[in-house]
């Protein structure tokens, strides 16, 4: 069901939207150190991931778009935790914004989606890992109800450095 705030829609991911979705995440796979990825993808290469978000169930692709342009903002996504079975009521989120879409509210309005979608599905808890420093994500986290619970000490190394990862978790 699509919402609606100033100019920006969200509605549910699509195969339509995997080149523009690619596209926005090698923006931060090649800018960024906020993902660990460190080579940008192909649409080819994406495309089992898009696929391991149907309409529905716990793991959810929510993306925000321009009405009148149809040009992707930003998206959101609840994923698996961890493989393993007992983990499978628990999700991560993730949200990515469009360079130049900040300030919109996109973040905001893809987690009001996200989060009333999954509140229809047996998932009890979802966790976010915030690669310091980065205050925005941390207040959008924040805003959600979600609380610091521990950092990674330099987990990741990218662009030649280490960089933490501090993990959040939200009761839903």
């Amino acid at each position: 069901m699509p919402s609606e705030h100033a100019e920006v829609q969200v509605r549910t991911g699509v195969a339509a939207d995997l080149d523009a979705l690619t596209d926005l995440y090698n923006h931060y796979v090649r800018e960024t150190p906020v993902t660990f990825d460190t080579v940008a993808f192909t649409p080819r290469e994406r495309r089992p991931w898009l696929l391991s978000h149907p309409e529905d169930g716990r793991h959810r692709l929510m993306v925000a778009t321009d009405p009148g342009s149809q040009e992707i903002l930003g998206y959101a996504t609840s994923s698996a935790f961890r493989v393993k079975p007992a983990y499978e009521t628990s999700v991560e989120v993730t949200v990515y914004v469009a360079p130049g879409a900040g300030g919109r509210g996109v973040g905001t309005l893809l987690y009001t989606a996200l989060f009333a979608a999954l509140a229809t599905e047996d998932v009890h808890r979802a966790y976010a890992g915030i690669v310091p420093p980065n205050e925005a994500s941390v207040r959008l986290h924040e805003r959600f109800g979600f609380r610091h619970v521990g950092t990674y000490r330099e987990v990741g190394r990218k662009f030649g450095r280490y960089w933490d990862v501090a993990w959040y978790e939200k009761d839903l």
